[in-house]
Formats: structure tokens, C-alpha cells, sequence
């Protein structure tokens, strides 16, 4: 325990150390973007700090569905009163992020950012139905200028779209899975869409995501 604990002492010394650095030239690179990675490795020090621990709740290595749901009310409590004390600024999104469920994929680590430009929508495997559609072209037409749907290696809904026996359990879900290629374009069909694409204000992407590091790099196409 001292050996892990003197461990990850050092690596927090580390990275203190280098937002000192990231601090000290604000003369070579302009003060916002500056700011911007500064806050960037205070985050990723955040996440040092805390993805070590396995506990939910601190206390029980196989919590129960009450002391998990009292863990997640007593950290929302804290959460909202650090929030009420420093609120954050609001931002009108530029960007709607689809992205799957998945818990390794974080959307502000996709984007890189953690300020509020961002509409996100989650959906098991990516998966679009018509509501979904609905919702981004209302996006769009309050300002959205890019729209980005992302689909993810080792991706679980896939894994049992592709698995006969775990089909047969799930089948809307593998039959949304199947059809995701449909849906984009009938997103790209719908006439709100078709205008601001036309006038070249709105960009519509799909990106893969490697979930390792959720680097996004372009959609093969009929890999789907």
C-alpha cells in the first residue's frame, strides 16, 4: 500500500509540475488556448486522482443496488454544492456529439473540451431512431454547425449483433444495430438538414472511435 500510495504521489508530482511548465509560457502560445490546456491537465490530475479507486462507495468491493444508489445521491449532493458555490459558464452547443453508451468513452475527452458547446446524445450502439433525428434537426436549427456520429471499437451492441444465440435475446437492439447506416441517411434526407448542408453552415461527420484513447478517425465506408 505505501509502494502504491508513494507511486501515484509521484506521478501527481508529475503532472503538477508540468501545468507549472504549461503555466510559465504563456509568452509562446496565446493566454486562452493556454488557460484551455492548462484546465485540460487539471482535469486529467482529477482523473489520476480518483480512476484508482475501485470502490464505488470506498467501503465495499461488491456494493449492494442501495449502497450504490446512496453513494451516487451523497456524491450528487457534493457535486451541486461545489456547482452552487462556482457555477460554470453556459454556452450556446456548436456541436451535437452521437456517441454509444458505453462507459469507457467519455464526450469530453472525444471533444477534448469540457465547456458546454456540446449537445450530446447517448444511444445504445449509436443507434438513431426517429425521435433521435427529430431532436438533431431541432439542434440544427437553434445553431448547431456540425453534427458528429461516432461508432467505437469493441462496441458491445455490435458484438451481439454479430453473435446468433445473444441476437435472439436482444432483437430490437440488433435490428437498430443493423440499420444504423440507414438512419444517417435518412438524417442527411430530412429537409432542414438538406438546407443548411446546401448553404455549407452545417457539416454532418461519423467517425470511429478507438475506445482505448477515443482517438476519432474516419468511417470506413460499408464497414458498417
Amino acid at each position: 500500500m505505501k509502494l502504491r500510495t508513494s507511486y501515484l504521489s509521484r506521478r501527481n508530482l508529475i503532472l503538477i509540475c508540468a501545468v507549472i511548465i504549461l503555466v510559465g509560457a504563456v509568452g509562446i502560445v496565446g493566454l486562452g488556448r493556454l488557460q484551455f490546456v492548462t484546465g485540460g491537465a487539471l482535469v486529467n490530475l482529477g482523473y489520476r486522482m480518483q480512476d484508482h479507486l475501485v470502490a464505488y462507495d470506498f467501503e465495499h468491493e461488491h456494493a449492494t443496488p442501495q449502497q450504490v444508489w446512496e453513494e451516487f445521491v451523497s456524491q450528487n449532493r457534493m457535486a451541486a454544492s461545489v456547482r452552487t458555490r462556482f457555477p460554470r459558464t453556459a454556452r450556446h452547443p456548436v456541436i451535437a456529439l452521437v456517441a454509444c453508451m458505453d462507459a469507457r468513452l467519455d464526450t469530453n475527452e472525444i471533444a477534448g473540451d469540457t465547456r458546454r458547446y456540446y449537445y450530446v446524445l447517448r444511444l445504445a450502439g449509436s443507434a438513431l431512431a426517429v425521435k433521435d433525428e427529430e431532436m438533431l434537426e431541432l439542434a440544427v436549427a437553434n445553431g448547431v454547425k456540425v453534427v458528429v456520429f461516432t461508432t467505437h471499437t469493441e462496441c458491445a451492441a455490435e458484438k451481439v449483433a454479430a453473435d446468433p444465440e445473444q441476437a435472439k435475446l436482444y432483437p430490437e437492439l440488433v435490428q437498430a444495430v443493423k440499420e444504423r447506416g440507414i438512419r444517417l441517411h435518412d438524417f442527411l434526407s430530412r429537409p432542414v438538414i438538406v438546407k443548411h448542408l446546401n448553404a455549407k453552415d452545417l457539416i454532418v461527420k461519423w467517425v470511429d472511435l478507438d475506445t482505448r484513447n477515443e482517438l476519432a478517425v474516419p468511417h470506413k465506408e460499408g464497414a458498417d
